[in-house]
């Protein structure tokens, strides 16, 4: 039972008899693309992460904990690479590798003893695929120039540096841990790889998208595509089918409903709020339960004027991409139910009336308008939306009257 501001939000969890709308076959006019997919860009590159800058790949780095990159270190046998040369150069090991054992009180070298545990975690990971002497090699070089790690180079008789060096050392000769033996099972498995990366991506919704968000056709991210307008259903795949693996087993991963919701919050809003329609279609894409998880904790918190527009939004969003509209209805009808009382209840759906209105005024206001080279894109979807809002409502009444 996860709480929300003081609110209990019991129905969360709870809408999840389907993963993803159901989609009608009907043909029709595609769109022309101008965002291609992960898939259609360039195979010359092994992976998405070889596509990102070396100096951006640095900053993202600096941002992580030494336990955090010692997990993306086990990404894949390029990402381990990678960083074993990153924790090989001068600015990391002046940065992180600690050379003060003198004077410290008891707080500061449990903290430094702690630290040389993560220390002997990440060059255990760095190094699973090298053999025993090459590992050696390599550890051996980053550490052997610290003068209190060795024999009678330091003679401070508060020296702890030898019980941080033995931490390290039990911690890289320790068994295998399940993260550690699944990498070595199989390193180019794509689901195993993306559940370890997941695991430091719990703040770093930015990364997820850099590695899946929609592309131009150069193969440049479209920061501001999803701000001005919406895509097309291939353009968030990517991003969706990303999440639903980031998020397919909260228990295993001990993330929480909250943890969820919070890097979806994070992730809509980069480099600015998306387009209402983008923010709806990746909804969708993620399934039912994602989505109501996402709608309900807004309906709780009494964001009702922002969840009616992005439920106006998903149903335009089912009549464009061919989804049943039922799904859609059953949406609204489960998010009734996390309201407790008639009025409550009553608001929701007047509120949800209203904003449809709102919204086809906005369309014909912006079609009419005259100055925009793109209005008769405007107006097709002002019709696209006049048929969602019937289809809704003829599906919404049937419910109640059957």
């Amino acid at each position: 039972m996860t709480m929300v501001r003081g609110k209990t939000l019991r129905d969360v969890s709870k809408y999840s008899r389907t993963q993803t709308p159901y989609k009608k076959n009907r043909n029709g006019p595609t769109p022309s693309r101008t965002i291609m997919t992960r898939s259609q860009c360039s195979t010359s590159c092994t992976s998405f992460f070889s596509r990102i800058p070396a100096e951006v790949f640095d900053m993202i780095l600096d941002k992580l904990s030494v336990l955090e990159i010692s997990v993306f270190s086990m990404v894949s046998k390029e990402i381990t690479r990678y960083i074993a040369d990153y924790i090989s150069t001068v600015a990391w090991k002046n940065k992180m590798i600690l050379q003060s054992f003198h004077h410290s009180n008891r707080i500061e070298q449990k903290s430094t003893t702690g630290h040389y545990r993560d220390l002997g975690v990440l060059f255990k990971r760095c190094t699973l695929l090298l053999p025993t002497k090459d590992r050696l090699k390599f550890i051996f070089s980053k550490l052997s120039q610290i003068p209190c790690f060795m024999l009678e180079k330091c003679v401070a008789p508060d020296c702890f540096a030898f019980s941080s060096f033995g931490v390290f050392l039990q911690t890289l000769i320790a068994g295998w841990d399940e993260l550690e033996v699944s990498f070595l099972a199989d390193a180019t498995k794509p689901e195993d790889l993306l559940v370890l990366w997941t695991m430091v991506l719990v703040s770093q919704a930015h990364l997820l998208f850099i590695l899946y968000g929609p592309l131009l056709p150069e193969g440049t991210l479209s920061w501001q595509d999803l701000v001005e307008r919406g895509l097309p259903h291939n353009a968030l795949w990517h991003l969706a089918k990303a999440i639903l693996l980031l998020f397919g087993n909260l228990q295993v991963k001990g993330w929480s409903t909250d943890s969820m919701i919070t890097i979806m919050e994070e992730l809509i809003v980069i480099p600015h709020p998306w387009h209402v329609e983008n923010v709806a279609r990746l909804l969708v894409l993620c399934g039912s339960n994602l989505c109501y998880t996402v709608l309900a904790s807004k309906a709780l918190n009494g964001r009702l004027l922002e969840i009616s527009r992005i439920i106006i939004y998903i149903i335009l969003v089912c009549e464009k991409d061919g989804y049943h509209m039922s799904w859609a209805v059953k949406l609204v009808q489960e998010i009734c139910k996390v309201f407790h009382t008639p009025p409550e209840k009553f608001y929701f759906i007047q509120q949800l009336e209203n904003t449809f209105s709102e919204v086809t005024r906005e369309f014909f206001e912006f079609s009419v308008a005259g100055n925009h080279f793109d209005d008769r894109e405007t107006f097709q979807t002002l019709c696209i939306l006049l048929d969602s809002s019937a289809h809704f409502h003829t599906k919404f009444l049937h419910m109640f009257l059957r």
